[in-house]
């Protein structure tokens, strides 16, 4: 029942499936049991198969070379040997064991996927050939090897793709038998003579990086770019992840693939730059770095074929899945594709083909394939582990997709992903190397009448030590003894294979491990809040590309493939950008002011408008609204508005009139609005006080002051009758002092005065004079609640 159960597709049960392990542990413990305790075998011969003893030393294959020989050849293989038991190996010997020659690229899979010894598969060692000797090899202990033999005597009879096997055999202190302790496989490709049809092999070398740039620049005429971090010189600098693959692919026949970000970047460091550091932004200290590395660039391309992806390598599944369905997203891909050609033909002064589309790792669905060519790109780079043929070979590249109209050009998986491991152990870059020209090989003996033209398309961003042995690899095929290099141009323009798939993959087998790591659908909504903010504020400024131009390339770079995995950090540039250009917006804005006070039937209410950026700001309106037009009017109605220009680094005092009906308080807002009548900045609240001056209180004081006037004539008219008394007194003072002397001198008759006395007419009352006015010093405090406006 279990054989039906399997057949028709739905399997045991859980409770059945346990039963029957059960059973099979029951039956096959005391089984195990006895031959564990069975003694020892004396005979020297080893069993048929050992599992576990073939990994008790681990080979390692350090050099091959040369990685594809040919008749006449030394083939010499370098490596280590480390004892991984808790025995000591004693008696080994380290031999070279070649294989049958291999039929397809599935026997190389299948074979790379072994670990253990095994003797129905496994080769005996060569006879006749050199071996090393290993008397003793202690628990944890390690020694080097290395085995030359010539072509001649590796029983290579024909061409094609041979396993190499390289094991040691010896005894252990508890089992003292011969027997393979450990094994090391890979392949050795022979073609001896050029195939009559080569494979037509194209390699794109990328040249892509994260984003550094921000979307702050500087205020000189040159807006010097603010990078947000330094880490791009590392990668240039001699040794570094750019600066190898640029002096390892000067040599190499490959297509350059060129995210023009990456260019315009270290462009902008040549020409200075700026860094942020902290709160603070100083001057960069790579320029020499970026120029010497811009050079080397230019140089290497130079008749090369140069791909140019959309400005920043936008991530297309993230588009096609989250963020096409947000206003605006899919405008940012075609300014992007727009952008991509001219940048290139800018830096590196070579034309450069814009029209290919590179989703991540070459995984399609139609939403992807849609969003792809939707700006313009009518070729899209697959991987045939997405578009799959369902055929016993490789068939060439590229094929129509879908409807017709889209090219794709579909790499090959195996090829392409041959690098993605750790390459800094030598071990590793060497097995990956001789598997890579091993499949290479095995394509063109697939259809060897056929010619074909197959792609490769590694990881967009190898590492050093990746791009080592790549670099390896397409040197081993330097000889085109089975293929010969190819452009991108070139594999594109292919006659397409007619038994290859054109079919479209449906979403549902767009893999989740790499849907895991798209841009989330709240990336694409902040990008969308930072544009529609754009919008809004370049359309007041006299000088709107210093904005428009950095903050679009930062908001390209925000939907960069490069952040897949980098959440976090993806964010906190978003959130950068965002922040920046709010601080920008906010430059222009209201001046808070007090509440007023308005004494009269009419005044003028300013309102102030400054502008702390370093360029003009025009296209404003500024829109005052009373909250009680039976109260306040402006100009008779309920809001006044009036055009708004301002000079970078200036303040504007926008005047309106305003007239009173009722004393009270009224609330008013000024707001600023753009030209079409969207809201600029934030609203500016306060308050006018109405103070109506009436008829009776103008009596009053109109009474006052003639009150006042009346007041003055009297005092005046006092002054001067007090003036005129005074001055007959002098002048009687003056006749009587005359006659008095003339007396003297006269000898003075009986009865006269006496010398000294004069007559009085009585005496007049003094009448003091006005005191002084003290006005003090003006006080320096606030003159009042309210501000008074003009009249």
């Amino acid at each position: 029942m279990a054989e039906a159960a399997d057949i028709q597709g739905t399997g045991p049960s859980p409770a059945r499936r346990w039963l029957r392990r059960t059973i099979t542990v029951a039956f096959g413990a005391p089984l195990l049991a006895g031959l564990l305790q069975a003694p020892a075998v004396a005979s020297p011969v080893a069993p048929a198969a050992d599992a576990t003893g073939s990994r008790t030393v681990d080979v390692s294959l350090d050099t091959l070379s040369p990685s594809a020989p040919v008749e006449g050849d030394t083939v010499t293989v370098t490596g280590t040997v480390t004892n991984r038991g808790r025995k000591t190996v004693t008696d080994a010997t380290v031999n070279l064991r070649v294989g049958p020659r291999m039929t397809s690229r599935s026997e190389i899979e299948q074979v790379t996927g072994r670990t253990g010894f095994r003797n129905d598969s496994d080769p005996a060692p060569l006879e006749d050939a050199p071996a090393v000797k290993i008397p003793r090899l202690g628990a944890g202990l390690s020694t080097d090897f290395s085995l030359s033999v010539p072509v001649a005597d590796l029983g290579l009879d024909a061409e094609g793709v041979y396993q190499l096997g390289v094991s040691l055999t010896g005894q252990t202190s508890d089992k003292q038998y011969d027997r393979v302790l450990g094994i090391e496989r890979t392949f050795l490709p022979y073609q001896p003579e050029a195939a009559e049809k080569k494979t037509q092999l194209t390699y794109l070398w990328p040249l892509i990086a994260s984003a550094h740039v921000s979307a702050q620049t500087a205020t000189d005429d040159q807006q010097t770019p603010v990078f947000e971090d330094d880490d791009l010189a590392a990668e240039l600098r001699p040794g570094g992840r750019l600066d190898q693959l640029v002096a390892l692919g000067k040599d190499l026949p490959v297509t350059w693939v060129v995210d023009p970000d990456l260019l315009a970047s270290v462009d902008a460091m040549a020409n200075g730059y700026r860094v942020k550091d902290g709160d603070q932004v100083v001057p960069g200290r790579n320029q020499a770095v970026a120029e010497r590395w811009l050079d080397a660039l230019e140089k290497a391309v130079q008749g090369n074929k140069v791909v140019a992806l959309p400005f920043a390598d936008p991530d297309l599944a993230s588009l096609a899945h989250r963020g096409k369905d947000v206003p605006g997203s899919l405008e940012h891909l075609q300014s992007a594709t727009a952008l991509a050609g001219m940048t290139v033909e800018t830096v590196l002064h070579v034309q450069a083909s814009a029209d290919f589309a590179w989703p991540a790792d070459g995984a399609v669905d139609p939403s992807i394939v849609a969003v792809a060519t939707s700006a313009g790109a009518d070729k899209v780079i697959a991987r045939s582990d997405s578009v799959r043929d369902d055929l016993p070979y490789t068939p060439t590249a590229a094929r129509p997709l879908g409807s017709g109209s889209t090219t794709a050009v579909v790499s090959d998986a195996l090829l392409s992903t041959a690098f993605e491991g750790d390459m800094v152990r030598a071990e590793n870059s060497t097995l990956a190397v001789q598997e890579f020209l091993a499949q290479s090989l095995a394509i063109t003996l697939e259809q060897p009448e056929d010619q074909r033209s197959i792609v490769v398309a590694p990881q967009r961003m190898p590492s050093v030590a990746q791009a080592q042995s790549m670099a390896t690899a397409l040197e081993g095929l330097s000889g085109r003894r089975w293929t010969q290099p190819s452009d991108l141009l070139a594999a594109a323009a292919a006659k397409p294979d007619p038994d290859a798939s054109t079919a479209v993959p449906s979403r549902s087998r767009y893999p989740k491990q790499l849907r895991d790591r798209e841009l989330p659908v709240q990336a694409f909504r902040d990008m969308k809040t930072t544009r529609d903010e754009l919008d809004d504020f370049k359309v007041v400024l006299t000088q709107p590309e210093r904005v428009v131009t950095p903050f679009g390339n930062a908001i390209n770079r925000e939907m960069s493939t490069s952040w897949r995995g980098e959440a976090r950090a993806a964010a906190i540039y978003r959130n950068n950008v965002l922040d920046y250009l709010q601080t920008l917006t906010k430059g222009v804005q209201l001046v808070d002011k007090s509440d007023l006070t308005l004494s009269g039937r009419s005044a003028t209410i300013p309102v102030t408008v400054q502008n702390k950026l370093l360029q003009g700001v025009d296209h404003l309106k500024l829109r005052l609204t009373s909250g009680n037009k039976n109260r306040l009017e402006l100009n008779g109605e309920r809001y006044a508005e009036l055009p708004v220009k301002v000079g970078g680094g200036h303040s504007q005092s926008v005047k309106f009139t305003a007239s009173a009906n009722v004393n009270g308080q009224v609330p008013m807002t000024a707001q600023l609005y753009t030209e079409d009548g969207t809201p600029y900045g934030q609203p500016m609240n306060f308050t006018v006080k109405v103070s109506e001056i009436t008829p009776t209180v103008m009596l009053v004081i109109a009474g006052g002051v003639l009150l006042l006037v009346l007041a003055g004539v009297r005092m005046y008219s006092q002054r001067k009758r007090v003036a005129a008394r005074n001055a007959e007194a002098e002048a009687a003072e003056e006749a009587a002092e005359a006659e008095e002397t003339a007396e003297d001198e006269t000898a003075s008759e009986p009865g006269e005065d006496a010398p000294g006395e004069a007559e009085s007419d009585g005496d007049v009352p003094g009448q003091p004079s006005d005191p002084t006015a003290d006005t003090g010093p003006e006080s320096g405090d606030p003159s009042g609640p309210g501000e008074k406006v003009d009249r």
